[in-house]
């Protein structure tokens, strides 16, 4: 049963993702804010990482989005998971 619910939840947030990527929208997420880590807390541990960042924001897709350069510099456009923090999406320009 338990095996059950959890493909159809991960089914779900495979359809929502495809169904984002259709529209233009990078989905991070869909859990609760709730879950998501603080966004001060979250923007200090990137610049300690050495990130550099000119603009934060809130997605329509549950992301955290940076606008600014990574660790070697380059600048970049990155979406963030903003429960784990992980890169869901990175575009270097």
């Amino acid at each position: 049963m338990k095996k059950l619910m959890m493909a159809t939840a991960m089914g779900a947030a495979t359809l929502l993702s495809a169904c984002s990527a259709e529209h233009g929208t990078t989905q991070c997420t869909t859990a609760p804010e709730a879950e998501w880590q603080n966004q001060d807390a979250f923007q200090a541990q990137l610049l300690a990482q050495g990130y550099k960042i000119n603009e934060f924001k809130v997605t329509d897709g549950s992301c955290y989005e940076i606008y600014g350069f990574d660790k070697e510099e380059n600048k970049v456009e990155i979406y963030f998971n903003p429960v784990d923090g992980s890169i869901v999406k990175k575009e270097m320009h």
